[in-house]
């Protein structure tokens, strides 16, 4: 059966000497394993940008019992922005290795889509900082797939509006720093109000706050921190970010 759709080229593994595996973050299906049958080849109508990651292409797919073949491809965005960037590509990278994370598959799956196209086209372009783009989309993913910390108020008190509150990743939430039964990480009450924006604002103005750079480090460390506590994994294209940050 044949279909067509829109997608984000994730991630790609070369089989043999011509041909490629390519993970694509769809709307429609979430995301989908796909075979790219002669890519290598200078004629063939699925090689190139196409089918290179965080590439956005239109796709002709044909869906077997098992997995899906790329029929057809043109590119439609490619982010030249990231290209001639280390800091920018790396970051781009480790979006692309969250979303192959946390997005479903097989199904619907248009906020992860729309978080990641906006993210790549601010970072291609110069639009937001890596620093800022960073823990927004780690927070932004992590309330899509459902690991969305409490916000509400103090996890003992209920307080909404702390003065000293401390977040901590075990509890998944902050505290009064007079009520915290643990060691965590000493935010803001301004932190704590743009981790509450991130996770519920609409798309439109998702990115549309700022903050002194002081507060966005301490987002920062909260969002990186807590979404390792999440996953218990390492993610590589976030350690080799680390890397060549600010070099």
């Amino acid at each position: 059966m044949q279909t067509s759709t829109e997608g984000l080229i994730i991630r790609t593994r070369d089989i043999g000497e011509n041909d490629t595996v390519v993970t694509i973050l769809t709307k429609d299906y979430g995301l989908i394993s796909a075979f790219a049958n002669g890519s290598k080849r200078l004629k063939s109508r699925a090689a190139g940008a196409a089918v290179s990651p965080m590439t956005y292409s239109r796709l002709t797919l044909y869906r077997g019992r098992d997995s899906y073949i790329i029929d057809d491809a043109k590119a439609v965005e490619v982010f030249f922005g990231l290209r001639d960037d280390i800091e920018k590509l790396s970051l781009a990278q480790y979006f692309c290795e969250l979303a192959g994370e946390f997005a479903p598959e097989n199904t619907d799956a248009g906020e992860f889509l729309r978080l990641l196209l906006n993210a790549l086209y601010m970072l291609s372009e110069g639009k937001r900082s890596a620093s800022f783009l960073k823990p927004v989309c780690e927070l932004r993913m992590l309330a899509y797939a459902g690991y969305m910390p409490d916000l509400s108020g103090c996890l003992k008190c209920a307080n909404e509006s702390p003065e000293n509150p401390v977040f901590s990743t075990t509890h998944a939430g902050f505290f009064c720093q007079s009520c915290s039964p643990v060691s965590g990480i000493n935010a803001t009450l301004g932190v704590i109000n743009a981790m509450r924006h991130i996770c519920t604002a609409d798309d439109r103005s998702l990115f549309s706050f700022k903050m002194p750079d002081s507060s966005l480090k301490i987002l920062s460390e909260i969002s990186e921190r807590f979404l390792l506590s999440q996953v218990e994994r390492r993610f590589k294209t976030l350690e080799f970010y680390k890397t060549v940050k600010d070099v």
